[in-house]
């Protein structure tokens, strides 16, 4: 089992961060666009390729974000029409998310099996989550989920505090 950790730089302009194994080395940077339409997020490998894409679809009425693999669709996660609170569902083939994905507490299936953990760790400066990956050829997926998830949660945070002002 792999644990990775995913640290954002809170107060960071150009949506940059590292993600780390469990030796502290670098394993994933990730760079988000600031002020571009459509909003994405790039995972790129220590040698600077790109491995996985996080896009927000900008004509939709509800949010709608789509993660690339390698260049190839792995999952869509939107946003469901809710009156009460904010409902997401992720589509993708074989991929479940099990648990409290909002609070960054859940597990990940591809078929039924469980192929990684996401917690939030407690007591850190800025978000901090802890990826455990069970199967290693899912790594970059998991990745690309949690970062994903991220963006939905800061999207809905942006868009409750746009209709409290």
């Amino acid at each position: 089992m792999k644990q990775l950790y995913i640290k954002q730089k809170v107060f960071s302009l150009n949506s940059k961060f590292t993600v780390k194994d469990q030796e502290e080395n670098d394993a994933y940077y990730v760079e988000g666009s600031f002020l571009k339409i459509p909003k994405t997020f790039s995972v790129m490998n220590t040698d600077g390729e790109e491995v996985a894409l996080v896009t927000k679809k900008v004509m939709s009425f509800l949010p709608k974000f789509f993660v690339e693999v390698n260049g190839q669709e792995v999952l869509t996660i939107k946003k469901e029409f809710s009156f009460l609170k904010a409902r997401y569902t992720i589509d993708a083939a074989g991929i479940e998310v099990e648990g409290n994905w909002l609070d960054m507490d859940f597990q990940v299936l591809q078929n039924g099996e469980v192929i990684g953990q996401v917690s939030k760790e407690w007591f850190t400066w800025g978000d901090s989550y802890r990826v455990q990956v069970l199967k290693d050829e899912m790594e970059t997926i998991l990745i690309a989920l949690v970062v994903a998830i991220d963006c939905v949660k800061a999207d809905q945070a942006a868009a409750s505090s746009a209709a409290t002002d």
